[in-house]
């Protein structure tokens, strides 16, 4: 049986990648460790705040692959051989990804006490509005409307 999505509406033209992100995002999202927070700094400026306990700095790495910001930590063995009676600072490895939108660029990382801080900053967006060209058939003479063309013509 094929999956139906709101993607296969044929109105929504060219937003295939957009679900297989959210395919993405799903699939990754039933992990919580480690733990995270998102906080919007300013209007233009994001921050992600990893909680990183038990990891060294050069154990942990931050990458952008195409769209993805991929923080990873993996601990090195210390080679101690230590008996915990109870171990609950979870140091296992792990892989957490995040999907940045189109424009978004990553700043810088700072690691302090424990919790990693990604920046984040978002560039204002541009309106982007253009007029098309709207060619008669036939008469071989072209005729350009813009919005206020529009309307003076009597048009919305």
């Amino acid at each position: 049986m094929p999956r139906s999505s709101v993607f296969s509406n044929p109105l929504l033209l060219g937003f295939e990648p957009f679900e297989q992100v959210l395919e993405r995002i799903a699939k990754g999202a039933g992990d919580g460790y480690p733990p995270y927070n998102i906080e919007q700094v300013d209007e233009r400026r994001l921050r992600i705040t990893i909680a990183v306990a038990g990891f060294a700095d050069d154990e942990l790495s931050a990458t952008v692959e195409d769209s993805q910001l991929v923080i990873e930590g993996r601990r090195h063995d210390d080679g101690a051989e230590r008996t915990f009676l109870y171990r609950g600072i979870a140091a296992r490895p792990f892989r957490r990804t995040f999907v940045l939108a189109e424009g978004l660029e990553v700043t810088g990382a700072e690691f302090k006490n424990g919790l990693l801080r990604i920046d984040i900053d978002r560039p204002l967006a541009e309106s982007r509005a253009r007029t098309i060209e709207i060619r008669s058939a036939g008469s071989g003479r072209t005729q350009t409307r813009g919005p206020t063309d529009l309307k003076a013509a009597g048009g919305r």
